[in-house]
């Protein structure tokens, strides 16, 4: 007893050829926060709850205390390497997988969304880099799929959903290596996904890699902070395949940071 609602489960009816049910009016609707405070006790556990302690706590009065890591954290996290537009992006990432592809080093590649996933694959394809691609449309086999990101040459792309909460073992050999390194094609909306990501590499004291490739075309910049990314453009070289350093990179790490504050606040 489910439809759609807004005239669409009609819409569909007819065009299937099918009798049109009558339409459904909504009488009553709860939020998820409210539903969750009817229960008289709620507690989670989670890896990024830091950073929305304050919304924790004014929505639910659930304070967050923070157990201490079972072993030391040895992964590297970089700061966000910058580059002029979206496609000098996508040739750096090409070139930054295929050099620790050339090393047997696995890599991680993670994206905000289907399409994003789809234009890097194919560029992968192009440069002639074997990989696969997990979209979070077969859960279960994802799984699988991600548990075995850790071999040696391993090159997995992946959108946020996909194949989260399973564990990726590294091969023997890949910790000498470096561990797994994991490229964040774009910041997410919210820091902490960014982290989710992220802790994909330097699991149970391994050694692991991480940072973000950022470009003023990102979406982020777009949903979060237009103005800044005009001026961006207007100060970025075309056409660079390079990293780019210097208060370029400085900039756009800081207005990028500006954006996600704001994409946590809405």
């Amino acid at each position: 007893d489910r439809s759609w609602q807004h005239g669409l489960h009609q819409a569909v009816e007819a065009k299937e050829g099918l009798e049109l049910s009558p339409a459904q009016a909504t009488m009553a609707k709860i939020s998820f926060q409210r539903f969750f405070r009817l229960y008289p006790l709620l507690c989670g556990m989670t890896g990024t709850a830091a950073e929305a302690s304050v919304e924790l706590w004014r929505t639910y009065r659930t304070p967050v205390v923070p157990i201490p890591r079972h072993r030391p954290l040895l992964r590297v996290e970089r700061a966000d390497e910058v580059h002029a537009d979206a496609d000098s992006k996508w040739a750096a990432l090409v070139a930054r997988v295929r050099e620790a592809n050339r090393k047997g080093r696995p890599v991680l590649v993670g994206t905000r969304s289907v399409k994003v996933s789809e234009v890097i694959s194919l560029r992968f394809e192009q440069a002639g880099l074997t990989h696969r691609v997990l979209n979070a449309v077969h859960p279960a086999e994802e799984a699988d799929i991600v548990a075995l990101a850790g071999q040696r040459k391993a090159i997995t792309i992946a959108t946020n959903m996909a194949g989260r909460g399973t564990d990726i073992g590294l091969a023997p050999g890949v910790p000498e290596l470096g561990g797994l390194l994991v490229i964040s094609a774009e910041r997410n909306e919210l820091k902490r996904v960014d982290r989710q990501l992220f802790g994909r590499a330097g699991r149970q004291g391994d050694p692991g890699e991480a940072y973000t490739l950022s470009s003023p075309d990102d979406e982020a910049f777009e949903k979060y902070a237009k103005v800044p990314a005009r001026l961006l453009r207007w100060l970025m070289p075309s056409g660079s395949t390079r990293e780019l350093g210097g208060p370029v990179a400085w900039l756009t790490r800081r207005f990028l940071d500006f954006a996600q504050v704001r994409a946590q606040r809405r």
